[in-house]
């Protein structure tokens, strides 16, 4: 018998994203779930009842039987949801709906996530995530988790500080080009930046993703179906997710904390490294990045745990504001703008503009770009990846 393998075996074929200024939605999370299903459906021109597998990240009371049920599809044959906050599974939740595809065990799975302030409150907020191993500490919110572990990554392993801000002025300028991303209309320069408040060392007020309202719903179908239904499918070339082990478990103590826990240990391949073996590629292969920004910190040590960047101050040579820029540089990174510039429904936007440059309709297009990486929220307890592919890359 042959192995199950996932690669090239599911593709996306609809995709959709509403959002909004946070607590300006005009419907809460159940319905603008579903408007955001039935708008990708019909991007991807099939019926809402053809649906027959539900995914959803990370939280809310909005399984397939709930959903499905409400969309009155045929037959519910997959329904789960995503552990892990801070969006590390993300990515996991599209690599979910590939493997129930390639396994047989549905044959049209949207995957989904929906925030409104009014609904479940602000992901900043303290309580929301930390209990008393992190409070009694005095650390009450993900920016101060996320700013100890950068902070490392800048003291320890001489990453330079800049590579943030180019991080972050590359997300406005390709924002710009945006006309739906909350900074468009809106450019930040360098010393705009640095003038800017300090949050929590070393985070300034631009280091900080947004936090919207909106929904966001992607469909996926067999390769072969999605060849049926448009000319232009994102493949799912490989996925990946997980921990080094005790990178969590163990909360600040771990060996690789200044990483974003998709690197590997001694003898042990990590998440970037496996999602490579599965891609059969590289990061030298890689036209275009979505990397999920929390913060900027953690953005850059999940390029640098892909390989997409040296670590130490040679990161400074590669992550600078025209290299990640989409039509300039090597390495185009949030061509939407990213959660920091455009908007943050939980990173799932990222997941849809990875795919619009396989369909080379992005508001910033890399050009002939034949795979597509988008990386879930670094320096989570858990993080996962997806590469997108052309058909060309099969």
């Amino acid at each position: 018998m042959s192995a199950l393998t996932m690669r090239g075996a599911a593709a996306v074929v609809g995709v959709s994203e509403l959002h909004y200024r946070r607590g300006e939605a005009p419907a809460g999370e159940l319905r603008m779930t579903l408007e955001a299903i039935l708008a990708a459906c019909s991007d991807a021109g099939i019926s809402p009842r053809e649906l027959d597998g539900f995914v959803s990240y990370a939280g809310g009371g909005h399984d397939g039987a709930v959903i499905g049920g409400a969309l009155r599809v045929d037959d519910v044959r997959w329904s789960n949801m995503m552990w892990g906050g801070g969006g590390g599974t993300v990515a996991a939740a599209i690599n979910n709906a590939a493997v129930a595809i390639a396994a047989g065990q549905a044959d049209c799975v949207v995957v989904y996530r929906a925030m409104a302030q009014a609904d479940t409150g602000r992901l900043g907020y303290a309580k929301y995530h930390y209990g008393p191993h992190f409070l009694a500490h005095g650390v009450g919110s993900p920016a101060q988790v996320c700013a100890l572990r950068t902070q490392r990554l800048l003291e320890h392993d001489g990453v330079p500080r800049e590579t943030m801000r180019a991080l972050v002025l590359a997300a406005y300028r390709h924002a710009q080009n945006n006309p739906t991303a909350q900074g468009y209309g809106k450019p930040l320069d360098e010393a705009t930046y640095e003038s800017s408040r300090l949050i929590t060392e070393p985070f300034h007020l631009y280091d900080c993703s947004r936090e919207s309202d909106g929904a966001v719903a992607v469909v996926l179908v067999s390769a072969d179906r999605a060849k049926s239904l448009r000319p232009d499918p994102a493949y799912v070339l490989a996925g990946a997710q997980g921990a080094p082990g005790g990178y969590s478990s163990i909360i600040d103590n771990d060996d690789q904390y200044a990483t974003a826990g998709f690197a590997g240990t001694a003898g042990r391949p990590g998440v970037a490294d496996r999602l490579w073996a599965a891609a059969g590629l590289g990061p030298d292969d890689v036209d275009v990045v979505q990397v999920y920004e929390n913060f900027s910190g953690p953005a850059v040590a999940a390029l640098i745990d892909h390989g997409l960047a040296p670590s130490g101050p040679a990161a400074g040579e590669v992550l600078t504001v025209d290299n990640l820029t989409a039509g300039v540089g090597k390495l185009p990174v949030n061509t939407s703008g990213g959660n920091i510039a455009d908007s943050f429904v939980n990173g799932m936007g990222l997941a849809v503009e990875a795919v619009r440059q396989i369909r080379g309709t992005s508001t910033n297009p890399v050009a002939h770009a034949k795979t597509s990486l988008f990386i879930g929220g670094p320096m989570a307890p858990l993080v996962s990846s997806t590469l997108f592919a052309h058909e060309d890359v099969l």
